[in-house]
């Protein structure tokens, strides 16, 4: 019998290759003689870059780069079999910006057009971006102005960071983009649809979150308009309302327009690079999950990703997740099968944390024992 384990990270506890490590080492007590292939995957989100460098052998790179503050962060991207993998997060990320300093207004996104450079130099030519958790706000323009295109005031000096700044933009010169670009495929880990301007633009949408006032949403709202307005007129194409470019404070527009970036759901990228078609192809069995599963898992999340790969193939798909929400059951009807909890009894976040890799193995060797008392009941 082959098992495919295809989970993602459970935040905050075990990345998804320890996640599989647990779930194997659960069921090999029950189906010792299984064949069991570990897929780590991700959802383009957090956990992106290990779960392709464990897929696939990868390394992780360690580069100090520009914060969404401006200050010099310790950042980093996976060089994973020749793909570079980079999580906005870990330049231009909200988590380390205190609640009191955040600030679209003048948060940048250099750090993640650093990250690209740095693996321009290293040799890559296919880059993925997962654009979630960013404290920005600025269209990509910080990233744009790391990559060499300079965005003009009407005294032709260069903008300064943050999404405030647009508003001040008179031209664009893109004389000076990296020409590497030219010869790299950029691919942007998009699972939302939102534009980037207007009421489910990425100022009115995501940017309460990044500490964004209503009069600040406004402000910024405008400011991505008028960005918009000039690539416009300058370079001939429409963003505005482009699905999916308000993505990541609106830098998923700047790549679609200067990177030739394709926006694609970051399962799809992830899953499609780590080979998981070719390895479910002939399995008997795929074990997913994630941290949470709730109703937001069907729009997009992992176990989704793997789900849709395994009914290509006609694969019964089971899914352990770190907790189980009221309106879980929503995944039923999406190809999943069987669903339970990793915690099997009320306690505290932190004792569900500390005990992740326990909960894990006893969760998935009750899954299989149950599966395999099913199988006996049908003979």
């Amino acid at each position: 019998m082959k098992i495919i384990i295809a989970p993602d990270s459970f935040k905050e506890s075990l990345t998804a290759l320890q996640v599989a490590d647990a779930i194997a080492a659960g069921m090999r007590e029950v189906w010792p003689d299984a064949t069991y292939v570990k897929v780590p995957v991700a959802d383009g989100g957090e956990g992106t870059v290990q779960a392709m460098i464990d897929a696939l052998g990868g390394r992780r790179v360690d580069v100090r780069a520009t914060g969404p503050l401006g200050q010099v962060v310790d950042a980093f991207y996976g060089d994973a079999g020749g793909v570079a993998v980079i999580e906005m997060a870990a330049a231009s990320g909200l988590e380390g910006v205190p609640p009191d300093l955040r600030d679209p207004r003048t948060a940048t996104s250099r750090g993640t057009g650093e990250l690209i450079r740095a693996a321009l130099d290293a040799g890559a030519r296919r880059v993925v971006l997962g654009v979630g958790g960013s404290a920005t706000n600025d269209g990509g323009a910080g990233m744009l102005q790391a990559l060499g295109v300079r965005l003009l005031d009407a005294d032709g000096r260069d903008l300064g960071p943050g999404g405030a700044e647009l508003a001040r933009l008179d031209r664009i010169d893109a004389s000076g983009l990296d020409v590497r670009v030219r010869e790299t495929e950029f691919h942007i880990a998009c699972d939302v649809d939102n534009p980037l301007v207007g009421p489910r633009g990425a100022s009115a949408v995501f940017g309460p979150q990044k500490g964004a006032t209503p009069d600040m949403v406004q402000e910024l709202d405008a400011a991505l308009a008028h960005f918009a307005d000039v690539i416009r007129r300058d370079l001939g194409q429409d963003v505005a309302h482009l699905p999916g470019a308000g993505a990541g404070g609106g830098i998923a527009a700047a790549m679609v327009v200067f990177l030739q970036g394709r926006l694609r759901p970051g399962i799809e990228i992830v899953t499609e690079a780590v080979g998981l078609d070719a390895q479910v192809r002939d399995a008997d069995l795929v074990v997913t999950g994630e941290g949470r599963i709730d109703g937001q898992t069907v729009n997009g999340k992992t176990p989704m990703g793997v789900a849709k790969v395994a009914r290509r193939h006609g694969k019964p798909v089971v899914a352990i997740g770190g907790s189980l929400a009221r309106d879980a059951d929503a995944v039923y009807t999406e190809g999943i099968e069987v669903v339970v909890a990793a915690v099997a009894r009320p306690c505290s976040v932190a004792e569900a944390l500390g005990a992740a890799d326990e909960n894990l193995r006893r969760a998935a060797r009750n899954l299989a024992a149950a599966l395999a008392l099913g199988a006996r009941l049908r003979q």
